[in-house]
Protein backbone atom coordinates (compact mmCIF):
# COMPACT_ATOMS: atom_id res chain seq x y z
CA UNK A 1 0.00 0.00 0.00
CA UNK A 2 1.02 3.61 -0.47
CA UNK A 3 0.60 6.62 1.80
CA UNK A 4 -2.03 9.24 1.05
CA UNK A 5 -0.62 12.38 -0.62
CA UNK A 6 1.14 14.85 1.68
CA UNK A 7 3.35 17.93 1.50
CA UNK A 8 6.94 17.14 2.48
CA UNK A 9 8.95 19.63 4.58
CA UNK A 10 12.66 19.24 5.34
CA UNK A 11 13.70 22.08 7.67
CA UNK A 12 17.41 22.75 7.98
CA UNK A 13 17.28 24.11 11.54
CA UNK A 14 15.26 23.98 14.74
CA UNK A 15 13.67 27.40 14.33
CA UNK A 16 12.54 26.51 10.81
CA UNK A 17 11.09 23.22 12.05
CA UNK A 18 9.15 24.99 14.80
CA UNK A 19 7.82 27.56 12.33
CA UNK A 20 6.56 24.78 10.05
CA UNK A 21 4.87 22.97 12.94
CA UNK A 22 3.22 26.20 14.04
CA UNK A 23 1.84 26.67 10.53
CA UNK A 24 0.59 23.13 9.86
CA UNK A 25 -0.66 22.33 13.38
CA UNK A 26 -2.68 19.14 13.70
CA UNK A 27 -2.34 18.49 9.95
CA UNK A 28 1.36 17.67 10.38
CA UNK A 29 3.42 14.69 11.54
CA UNK A 30 7.10 14.72 12.51
CA UNK A 31 9.42 12.22 10.81
CA UNK A 32 12.57 11.19 12.69
CA UNK A 33 13.35 7.47 12.43
CA UNK A 34 10.01 6.60 10.86
CA UNK A 35 9.96 2.99 12.07
CA UNK A 36 6.53 3.51 13.66
CA UNK A 37 5.18 6.28 11.44
CA UNK A 38 5.91 4.88 7.99
CA UNK A 39 3.89 1.66 8.47
CA UNK A 40 0.95 3.75 9.67
CA UNK A 41 1.25 5.95 6.58
CA UNK A 42 1.48 2.98 4.25
CA UNK A 43 -1.62 1.35 5.76
CA UNK A 44 -3.35 4.78 5.79
CA UNK A 45 -4.00 4.50 9.49
CA UNK A 46 -2.46 7.99 9.55
CA UNK A 47 -2.97 10.47 6.71
CA UNK A 48 -1.30 13.77 7.61
CA UNK A 49 -1.42 16.59 5.09
CA UNK A 50 2.16 17.55 5.97
CA UNK A 51 5.23 15.49 6.86
CA UNK A 52 7.99 17.38 8.69
CA UNK A 53 11.34 15.59 8.34
CA UNK A 54 13.69 16.75 11.13
CA UNK A 55 16.71 14.64 10.13
CA UNK A 56 18.66 17.68 8.90
CA UNK A 57 18.12 19.65 12.11
CA UNK A 58 21.54 19.89 13.83
CA UNK A 59 22.08 19.22 17.52
CA UNK A 60 19.31 16.65 17.99
CA UNK A 61 21.53 13.55 17.65
CA UNK A 62 23.49 14.01 20.88
CA UNK A 63 23.60 11.87 24.04
CA UNK A 64 24.62 13.88 27.11
CA UNK A 65 25.44 12.37 30.50
CA UNK A 66 25.56 14.75 33.46
CA UNK A 67 25.82 13.99 37.19
CA UNK A 68 22.00 14.17 37.36
CA UNK A 69 20.50 13.00 34.05
CA UNK A 70 20.97 11.15 30.80
CA UNK A 71 19.70 13.47 28.06
CA UNK A 72 18.99 11.98 24.64
CA UNK A 73 18.21 14.08 21.58
CA UNK A 74 15.29 13.44 19.26
CA UNK A 75 17.48 12.00 16.48
CA UNK A 76 19.49 9.57 18.62
CA UNK A 77 18.92 6.06 17.23
CA UNK A 78 18.10 3.16 19.53
CA UNK A 79 21.36 1.44 18.57
CA UNK A 80 23.45 4.52 19.38
CA UNK A 81 21.93 4.79 22.85
CA UNK A 82 22.14 1.03 23.39
CA UNK A 83 25.90 1.07 22.74
CA UNK A 84 26.65 4.36 24.52
CA UNK A 85 28.81 3.23 27.43
CA UNK A 86 28.32 6.44 29.39
CA UNK A 87 24.53 6.23 29.22
CA UNK A 88 24.49 2.52 30.12
CA UNK A 89 26.66 3.19 33.15
CA UNK A 90 24.68 6.24 34.25
CA UNK A 91 21.28 4.51 33.92
CA UNK A 92 21.59 0.77 33.18
CA UNK A 93 17.85 0.24 32.74
CA UNK A 94 17.97 2.09 29.41
CA UNK A 95 20.30 -0.46 27.86
CA UNK A 96 18.41 -3.37 29.40
CA UNK A 97 15.17 -2.15 27.82
CA UNK A 98 16.68 -1.29 24.43
CA UNK A 99 17.97 -4.84 24.04
CA UNK A 100 14.32 -5.89 23.75
CA UNK A 101 13.28 -3.25 21.20
CA UNK A 102 12.41 -4.88 17.86
CA UNK A 103 15.32 -6.04 15.66
CA UNK A 104 18.79 -4.64 15.08
CA UNK A 105 17.84 -3.21 11.68
CA UNK A 106 14.94 -1.29 13.24
CA UNK A 107 17.10 -0.11 16.15
CA UNK A 108 19.63 1.22 13.64
CA UNK A 109 17.05 3.66 12.27
CA UNK A 110 14.36 4.10 14.91
CA UNK A 111 14.76 6.84 17.51
CA UNK A 112 14.25 6.39 21.24
CA UNK A 113 12.47 9.72 21.70
CA UNK A 114 10.24 8.95 18.73
CA UNK A 115 9.31 5.58 20.22
CA UNK A 116 8.33 7.26 23.48
CA UNK A 117 6.28 9.97 21.77
CA UNK A 118 4.52 7.32 19.67
CA UNK A 119 2.97 6.30 23.02
CA UNK A 120 2.46 2.64 22.16
CA UNK A 121 1.65 0.74 25.38
CA UNK A 122 3.15 -2.37 23.72
CA UNK A 123 6.57 -0.69 23.46
CA UNK A 124 9.30 -0.94 26.07
CA UNK A 125 10.59 2.62 26.30
CA UNK A 126 7.33 4.31 27.43
CA UNK A 127 7.04 1.89 30.37
CA UNK A 128 10.68 2.36 31.37
CA UNK A 129 10.37 6.13 31.08
CA UNK A 130 7.39 6.27 33.44
CA UNK A 131 9.09 3.92 35.91
CA UNK A 132 12.27 6.02 36.00
CA UNK A 133 10.40 9.33 36.19
CA UNK A 134 11.76 10.72 32.93
CA UNK A 135 11.00 14.15 31.50
CA UNK A 136 10.27 15.01 27.87
CA UNK A 137 11.64 18.34 26.66
CA UNK A 138 9.39 19.92 24.02
CA UNK A 139 9.87 23.12 22.02
CA UNK A 140 7.51 25.35 20.08
CA UNK A 141 7.66 28.93 18.86
CA UNK A 142 6.21 29.84 22.26
CA UNK A 143 9.20 28.38 24.12
CA UNK A 144 10.17 25.23 26.00
CA UNK A 145 7.88 22.91 27.94
CA UNK A 146 9.00 20.05 30.19
CA UNK A 147 6.52 17.17 30.46
CA UNK A 148 6.91 14.60 33.27
CA UNK A 149 6.52 11.04 32.01
CA UNK A 150 3.46 10.41 34.20
CA UNK A 151 1.71 13.25 32.33
CA UNK A 152 2.89 12.32 28.84
CA UNK A 153 0.71 9.35 27.87
CA UNK A 154 -2.96 10.09 27.29
CA UNK A 155 -3.94 6.76 25.70
CA UNK A 156 -2.86 4.26 23.04
CA UNK A 157 -0.78 6.11 20.44
CA UNK A 158 -1.78 9.41 22.06
CA UNK A 159 0.53 11.74 23.95
CA UNK A 160 0.00 15.15 25.52
CA UNK A 161 2.38 16.84 23.07
CA UNK A 162 0.66 19.72 21.33
CA UNK A 163 0.53 19.65 17.51
CA UNK A 164 2.85 22.68 17.30
CA UNK A 165 5.46 21.15 19.64
CA UNK A 166 8.58 19.23 18.73
CA UNK A 167 10.02 16.74 21.22
CA UNK A 168 13.69 17.71 21.22
CA UNK A 169 15.02 15.47 24.01
CA UNK A 170 14.23 12.98 26.75
CA UNK A 171 15.86 13.07 30.18
CA UNK A 172 16.10 10.23 32.69
CA UNK A 173 17.63 10.46 36.18
CA UNK A 174 20.93 8.66 36.66
CA UNK A 175 21.18 5.57 38.83
CA UNK A 176 21.41 6.17 42.57
CA UNK A 177 23.32 4.11 45.17
CA UNK A 178 21.40 0.95 46.00
CA UNK A 179 19.38 0.96 42.76
CA UNK A 180 18.96 -2.35 40.94
CA UNK A 181 16.91 -3.03 37.81
CA UNK A 182 15.92 -5.59 35.20
CA UNK A 183 13.71 -5.80 32.12
CA UNK A 184 12.14 -9.09 31.02
CA UNK A 185 9.42 -9.96 28.53
CA UNK A 186 7.73 -12.74 26.60
CA UNK A 187 6.96 -12.38 22.89
CA UNK A 188 5.67 -14.80 20.28
CA UNK A 189 8.91 -14.40 18.31
CA UNK A 190 12.14 -12.60 19.05
CA UNK A 191 11.73 -8.95 18.10
CA UNK A 192 7.92 -9.00 18.13
CA UNK A 193 5.93 -6.79 20.45
CA UNK A 194 5.80 -8.32 23.91
CA UNK A 195 2.75 -10.30 24.99
CA UNK A 196 3.78 -9.04 28.42
CA UNK A 197 6.86 -7.22 29.61
CA UNK A 198 8.05 -6.06 33.04
CA UNK A 199 10.58 -3.42 34.02
CA UNK A 200 11.51 -3.76 37.70
CA UNK A 201 13.33 -1.21 39.87
CA UNK A 202 14.62 -1.93 43.37
CA UNK A 203 16.04 0.60 45.82
CA UNK A 204 18.01 -0.85 48.73
CA UNK A 205 19.22 0.57 52.01
CA UNK A 206 22.99 0.37 52.70
CA UNK A 207 22.41 -2.79 54.76
CA UNK A 208 20.61 -4.53 51.85
CA UNK A 209 17.07 -3.99 53.14
CA UNK A 210 14.40 -3.17 50.54
CA UNK A 211 13.42 0.51 50.55
CA UNK A 212 11.32 0.51 47.36
CA UNK A 213 10.11 -2.02 44.78
CA UNK A 214 8.24 -0.74 41.73
CA UNK A 215 7.45 -2.24 38.34
CA UNK A 216 6.12 -0.97 35.01
CA UNK A 217 4.34 -3.15 32.47
CA UNK A 218 4.33 -3.51 28.70
CA UNK A 219 1.17 -4.59 26.79
CA UNK A 220 -0.87 -4.56 29.99
CA UNK A 221 -3.03 -1.45 29.63
CA UNK A 222 -4.01 1.53 27.51
CA UNK A 223 -1.02 3.36 28.99
CA UNK A 224 1.95 1.76 30.82
CA UNK A 225 0.77 0.71 34.32
CA UNK A 226 3.23 1.27 37.18
CA UNK A 227 2.78 -0.59 40.47
CA UNK A 228 4.31 0.15 43.86
CA UNK A 229 5.00 -3.34 45.20
CA UNK A 230 7.23 -2.42 48.10
CA UNK A 231 4.70 -2.18 50.94
CA UNK A 232 4.76 -5.89 51.82
CA UNK A 233 8.54 -6.29 51.47
CA UNK A 234 9.91 -2.97 52.74
CA UNK A 235 12.53 -3.54 55.41
CA UNK A 236 13.19 -7.15 54.45
CA UNK A 237 16.67 -8.08 53.32
CA UNK A 238 16.60 -8.43 49.56
CA UNK A 239 17.99 -11.98 49.75
CA UNK A 240 15.05 -13.05 51.94
CA UNK A 241 12.14 -11.68 49.90
CA UNK A 242 9.76 -14.22 48.35
CA UNK A 243 9.35 -12.56 44.97
CA UNK A 244 6.69 -15.10 43.92
CA UNK A 245 4.39 -13.48 46.49
CA UNK A 246 5.19 -10.06 45.03
CA UNK A 247 4.44 -11.39 41.53
CA UNK A 248 1.07 -12.73 42.67
CA UNK A 249 0.25 -9.36 44.25
CA UNK A 250 1.11 -7.61 40.98
CA UNK A 251 -1.10 -9.96 38.94
CA UNK A 252 -4.02 -9.23 41.27
CA UNK A 253 -3.70 -5.49 40.64
CA UNK A 254 -3.49 -5.61 36.83
CA UNK A 255 -6.47 -5.63 34.48
CA UNK A 256 -5.19 -6.37 30.95
CA UNK A 257 -7.30 -6.83 27.86
CA UNK A 258 -7.29 -9.92 25.68
CA UNK A 259 -6.63 -9.84 21.95
CA UNK A 260 -5.62 -12.17 19.10
CA UNK A 261 -2.21 -12.70 20.71
CA UNK A 262 -3.21 -13.61 24.27
CA UNK A 263 -6.23 -13.78 26.55
CA UNK A 264 -6.53 -11.42 29.50
CA UNK A 265 -6.06 -14.34 31.92
CA UNK A 266 -2.86 -15.45 30.18
CA UNK A 267 -1.45 -11.92 30.24
CA UNK A 268 -2.27 -11.63 33.94
CA UNK A 269 -0.55 -14.95 34.61
CA UNK A 270 2.51 -13.83 32.64
CA UNK A 271 2.62 -10.58 34.60
CA UNK A 272 2.90 -12.48 37.85
CA UNK A 273 5.59 -14.83 36.57
CA UNK A 274 7.60 -12.07 34.90
CA UNK A 275 7.35 -9.77 37.92
CA UNK A 276 8.96 -12.48 40.05
CA UNK A 277 11.56 -13.14 37.37
CA UNK A 278 12.38 -9.44 36.90
CA UNK A 279 12.95 -8.76 40.60
CA UNK A 280 14.99 -11.92 41.00
CA UNK A 281 17.14 -10.88 38.03
CA UNK A 282 17.54 -7.38 39.49
CA UNK A 283 18.60 -8.90 42.83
Amino acid sequence: MKPAPFTYHRPAGLDEALDVLAQVGADGKVLAGGQSLLPLLSMRLASPAHLVDINRVPGLDVVEVTPDVVRVGALVRHSDLLHHSGARTAQPMLGRALEHVAHATIRNRGTTVGSICHADPAAEMPAVTVLLGGTLVARSIQGERRIPAEELFAGPLESTLRPDELAVAMEWPVVVPGELSAVVEVSRRHGDYAVCGVAARLLLEPDGAVRSARAAYVSMGLTPPVLDLGESVAGQRVQDVDWAVVGAAAADQLDPEGDIHASADYRRHLAGVLTRRAFEEAR
